[in-house]
């Protein structure tokens, strides 16, 4: 979920040829609730930063679902300059969006919650 098409478009490339299977996007907060709810996705690439409703708050209502996805963050900002938001929202995990790879996300995934 990223409000630019150019990077979704990107993402879909670049893990598409990994095994992960991109079900759907969404351009702004509200719109990736929605794709989500109706989608159902295992995993989630979530965008810090999105139009209308954040990521943030995306995530908080995420975790609220019954069966919510697994969340991964990404911004082009640097994981501390969110100071203690990353820490304080359910998440498995945070990727820079320079770092952005199957591998990196197969990495976050397999960390232990918690």
């Amino acid at each position: 979920m990223d409000d630019h098409g150019p990077f979704r478009a990107f993402v879909r490339t670049l893990l598409d040829p990994d095994g992960f299977v991109v079900t759907g996007e969404a351009q702004d907060g509200g719109t990736a609730l929605t794709a989500i709810a109706e989608l159902q996705p295992d995993v989630v690439l979530l965008d810090v930063q999105l139009p209308g409703i954040d990521g943030f708050e995306v995530a908080r209502r995420l975790a609220e679902m019954p069966a919510p996805p697994r969340v991964i963050m990404t911004s082009t900002r640097d994981a501390s300059d969110y100071g203690t938001r990353l820490s304080q929202v359910p998440v498995r995990g945070f990727v820079s969006k320079q770092d952005l790879s199957a591998d990196a996300l197969t990495e976050v995934l397999a960390e232990p919650c918690g």
